[in-house]
């Protein structure tokens, strides 16, 4: 199905029921993010080259990701599916759900902690498949690639169960036509949801800061970005259920942002989608 356009008016939605503390200077720090991003994340971080050959990427943390006990802080977790799968299937980078894997998750915690009042786990995050029962511990779960993610009916019963008790899905890292697999799966999950497209108006883009262009361009791919979601009860005046960021790969950015191989600006406006998608979760 087409998505079709929404232009957003006043929100009325129901929440996860955890809280976020904003400060209220939240939005007039923006212009301090690219500092953050640099110095929080040390500029110049080692690095080591992965198996498919493709250029360094970072070294965060020496010690393992390794899944994090349940103990009320924030966690970033993503979503693993079709392991040795895909075309990053071969040798050690796993399937597609791995792409920008630890690092970006990594390093928006970072951030998280270095510029909001969450509490926020650092140096470690979750990886689970949709089936594991500890999705639900996990208010907000993260999905790379997902036009090459597919779903067992169970994992798809599991994500509507977790979906319609108030949990947060981010779709990241995909373009063109990939859509159509990503929004079949979906239609496994939430067979009469519609995606609507949503602009820089929705409050989603403004829950902690302020972005001016929410169109972060594509790092690696000439495409045009554009975001769609899914609502509670298919109403855009509710919350929403599940963001797809398409045509547009935001944790590309988050995981080079120690060696600033690419520009300041749409890093830290990366940074900030990131940050307001965590914030929005939390308090709708």
């Amino acid at each position: 199905m087409r998505p079709r356009r929404h232009r957003s008016g006043d929100p009325a939605w129901a929440g996860w029921g955890l809280r976020a503390t904003v400060p209220v200077s939240a939005v007039g720090i923006g212009a301090a993010c690219g500092v953050v991003v640099l110095s929080a994340l040390g500029v110049g971080a080692p690095a080591e080259r992965d198996s498919v050959g493709a250029a360094p990427h970072p070294v965060v943390s020496s010690s393992p990701v390794a899944q994090d006990p349940h103990d009320g802080e924030f966690t970033f977790t993503r979503i693993r599916y079709g392991e040795g799968l895909g075309r990053r299937g071969r040798g050690r980078m796993g399937g597609a759900w791995r792409h920008d894997y630890p690092d970006a998750d990594l390093n928006l915690q970072t951030i998280l902690a270095e510029l909001t009042a969450l509490n926020v786990t650092t140096g470690r995050s979750n990886v689970f498949e949709l089936e594991d029962p500890e999705i639900f511990r996990n208010p907000i779960l993260y999905i790379s690639e997902p036009g090459f993610w597919s779903i067992s009916s169970n994992g798809a019963r599991n994500l509507r169960d977790y979906l319609l008790k108030g949990g947060f899905l981010i779709f990241d890292d995909f373009e063109g036509r990939q859509w159509d697999n990503m929004a079949a799966q979906m239609a496994r999950t939430l067979p009469d949801a519609r995606w609507i497209e949503i602009d820089g108006a929705h409050p989603i883009f403004q829950s902690f800061f302020s972005v001016e262009d929410i169109y972060v361009p594509h790092p690696l791919v000439r495409v045009t970005p554009a975001y769609y979601a899914i609502f509670e009860e298919d109403d855009p005046t509710r919350r929403i259920m599940v963001l797809a960021n398409h045509n547009s790969d935001l944790a590309e950015y988050w995981e080079w942002s120690p060696t600033g191989f690419f520009a300041v600006d749409p890093t830290n406006d990366a940074y900030r989608l990131g940050v307001n998608y965590i914030i929005y979760a939390f308090t709708h």
